[in-house]
């Protein structure tokens, strides 16, 4: 735990540096296949000192996200045995692998979706899409959708509430997860029922 709050702190320490964006956007991109302290707390310490820039933070942390996706993508549909199984283990990963097949068997796309915008480990999604070689066009587009839509709405709460938000986010960050992910599903579930 003591060896996680340090590599968190290290994260945050960019903020304050130079060269918080390509940080964010390297923390964006490893996070998605191997990297353990997720691009949302650098993202959010620099949108808090600069709130106009907020949306622009969100872009670089969803384009390395989503290129960092492709890596553990690559990992999974090639170097599974090599590379993929160590990540998984490193984070004790290997039995939600079984779980993520299933979740891929009935949900295709919809479980690379939820797993871009919830806190569940993209890294196993990741790695898990390109073992299971799920369509690589339908990842890349799921992927792109659910990863913006989580650091956007990180970026407008921050820049239409500032710096009081920041400890309400930190706090239910999984709750407002799922509740936005309910209210995108009942969306969808809505559109459905009104095209029949």
């Amino acid at each position: 735990m003591k060896k996680l709050k340090k590599l968190y702190d290290w994260v945050l320490h960019w903020a304050h540096t130079p060269y918080g964006v390509p940080a964010l956007f390297g923390i964006s991109f490893a996070e998605s296949s191997f990297f353990p302290v997720p691009p949302d707390v650098l993202q959010i310490a620099l949108s808090i000192s600069r709130p106009a820039k907020s949306f622009y933070y969100a872009f670089i942390s969803a384009i390395g996200s989503v290129l960092g996706g492709i890596l553990g993508y690559g990992i999974g549909l090639f170097l599974m045995d090599t590379i993929g199984w160590p990540i998984l283990r490193m984070y004790g990963l290997q039995t939600k692998y079984e779980i993520v097949q299933a979740l891929f068997q009935k949900y295709d796309a919809w479980a690379v979706a939820i797993a871009g915008f919830t806190p569940i480990p993209y890294k196993l999604f990741t790695i898990a899409s390109g073992a299971f070689d799920i369509h690589f066009g339908v990842f890349v587009i799921a992927s792109a959708l659910s990863r913006s839509a989580r650091f956007f709405i990180v970026a407008t709460l921050i820049y239409f509430f500032g710096r009081p938000i920041k400890d309400f986010i930190e706090k239910y960050f999984n709750l407002l997860t799922f509740v936005f992910f309910a209210l995108l599903i009942g969306g969808f579930l809505a559109i459905k029922y009104f095209l029949k």
